[in-house]
């Protein structure tokens, strides 16, 4: 699944390049304003962080929510205290697009995040020029001299890479990166079983400095609590936001 995802994010890529060059694109991305420093707004703190998801579905659940206007959900999230907003902008599975992701941009003020299926550089400046601010990178679909590249360009566009991690192998490989910003995903993005467990398993792996972020299988607010105890600085959520009242669920979880 997870091959096939990836193929049909950079078939996609392919597409679009047709139409906007790879020069023209990253014109576009170094014409953006400075992006937002997103480890600075998911510094450990007293409470437990959120990046909150604009997720209209998923191959693991289907369709999920409608939102047509994803800059409004992203607004409320900003509102009720999320960090940061993350965009899903793979079509085929999760119907999200680069055009969601531009309409957020123009209705908050906080560090956005491209998720995706990245693999190709013209991904990379096609974030920045959208306006994100983050980028996702799965170690699982990458060969480690492509994440080292992928993860370099990201920096050097001023954006942070978020470095997602299914296993202690891959943790391990995401640390001798040099990430400051680690994501360990609940989920096995292969075969889409869920490993609520994980994230306690490999907290300890990550070294002192690093944001640990846990994802995946956060339903209510007592999986916010374990992920808390587990030691993560903070959640990324979906699901449970889109499915749910999310002023009000996302107040539930920046208790913890």
């Amino acid at each position: 699944m997870l091959d096939e995802l990836l193929a049909g994010s950079l078939e996609d890529a392919r597409t679009r390049r047709e139409s906007v060059s790879r020069a023209e694109v990253e014109a576009a991305a170094l014409e953006r304003t400075a992006a937002l420093d997103a480890l600075e707004f998911l510094a450990p703190a007293d409470h437990i962080k959120v990046i909150a998801e604009v997720k209209r579905a998923s191959p693991s659940r289907g369709d999920l929510a409608d939102i047509p206007e994803p800059q409004t959900l992203a607004a409320q999230y900003e509102a009720g205290g999320a960090s940061v907003v993350s965009v899903l902008t793979e079509e085929r599975r999760f119907k999200g697009s680069l055009a969601d992701l531009e309409a957020v941009r123009k209705a908050i003020s906080i560090p956005i995040l491209r998720k995706d299926f990245i693999g190709d550089e013209y991904q990379v400046f096609e974030a920045r020029a959208a306006g994100a601010d983050l980028v996702l990178l799965i170690v699982a679909a990458l060969p480690q001299e492509r994440l080292v590249q992928l993860h370099g360009l990201i920096r050097e566009l001023g954006m942070t890479p978020l470095v997602e991690a299914h296993s202690e192998e891959e943790v391990a490989r995401a640390v001798d990166l040099g990430a400051q910003l680690i994501g360990v995903n609940a989920r096995d993005l292969r075969t889409f079983e869920l490993d609520r467990d994980l994230f306690g398993r490999v907290a300890d792996q990550m070294p002192a400095g690093v944001v640990r972020v846990a994802e995946s299988a956060v339903l209510d607010i007592s999986d916010v609590e374990r992920y808390r105890e587990a030691g993560a600085d903070a959640v990324l959520v979906g699901e449970a936001l889109v499915t749910s009242d999310p002023i009000a669920t996302l107040a539930s979880y920046l208790n913890v």
